[in-house]
């Protein structure tokens, strides 16, 4: 019953979708509506300007933070976990708005860190290095999340549950990229510093 507490009130946090929730403070407009149709930061970013993002960006990573805490205080470790998984399907599958929502990927890292700060660290290093490269956020953000469970099959022992969870991040984050991948093979998918604001 715990585990399951854990999961439904990471959920509901995470379903607090701050891009869509921006969006209609800053402009009336939902950000799905325009750039790539995501509601995340990247696309606020693009769309609404820096300052925006900004508000994006600390509140997805808080919804992490604060998804971890909740279910390590009420389930433990494997409660953090499964309260972690909650948090990035609140934010992808949003209760309040359509179940449609971002791609889950500053949430994702919040956890991982929480989790685990040095492997956060690794993935977010391999990540930002892709990006500074190909100046695509996607791929970046695709391939870090992706890598995460080679690099908890590598460096930690603490179990199939945490590999488990690692694989499920990792998978959400690449099925949320669907359309990017498209795009990346097409020569269409924009690049970081590109423009579209309403």
């Amino acid at each position: 019953m715990n585990m399951v507490l854990a999961f439904i009130a990471a959920y509901l946090i995470g379903s607090i979708n701050s891009a869509i929730l921006v969006g209609r403070l800053w402009k009336n407009i939902d950000i799905r509506d325009y750039g790539s149709g995501n509601a995340g930061a990247t696309n606020v970013l693009r769309t609404l300007g820096k300052w925006a993002a900004v508000v994006v960006l600390v509140v997805d990573i808080s919804k992490g933070i604060i998804g971890i805490i909740i279910g390590g205080y009420i389930a433990g470790d494997l409660g953090a976990l499964v309260a972690g998984l909650g948090a990035v399907l609140g934010h992808n599958f949003p209760l309040y708005f359509g179940f449609k929502g971002g791609k889950g990927i500053l949430t994702s890292t919040a956890v991982i860190f929480m989790i685990d700060w040095k492997m956060g660290l690794i993935l977010l290093v391999i990540a930002i290095a892709i990006m500074a490269v190909t100046r695509y956020v996607s791929l970046g953000s695709m391939v870090g999340a992706g890598l995460y469970p080679a690099v908890v099959l590598i460096f930690d022992r603490r179990g199939i549950e945490y590999i488990i969870f690692a694989c499920c991040i990792g998978l959400l984050a690449i099925y949320r990229h669907k359309a990017n991948i498209v795009r990346l093979l097409n020569g269409t998918e924009s690049k970081l510093g590109s423009k579209k604001k309403v």
